[in-house]
């Protein structure tokens, strides 16, 4: 059991937004895919981590997983 003062703990799929940052929370079980629909995410736009890990679109995000959402850097002008 974690300490009362701790914010570690989250009941959904924790997600991690960048540009902007921000964060929520999801019910999972959930697609990668699924998820990516539901913010209004362009699959080919987005890298979807896990400690580190890119996870596939047809991943399976569970409760308690902790996602980060990156945009895809792409070189050229712009």
């Amino acid at each position: 059991m974690e300490p009362s003062g701790s914010t570690g703990h989250h009941d959904g799929v924790k997600v991690l937004l960048r540009n902007p940052r921000r964060e929520l929370e999801v019910a999972g079980p959930l697609r990668v895919h699924a998820l990516l629909e539901r913010l209004d995410l362009n699959r080919e736009s987005v890298l979807v981590i896990i400690g580190g890990t890119l996870v596939p679109g047809d991943g399976l995000l569970h409760d308690h997983d902790e996602v980060e959402i990156r945009p895809v850097i792409s070189g050229g002008s712009g």
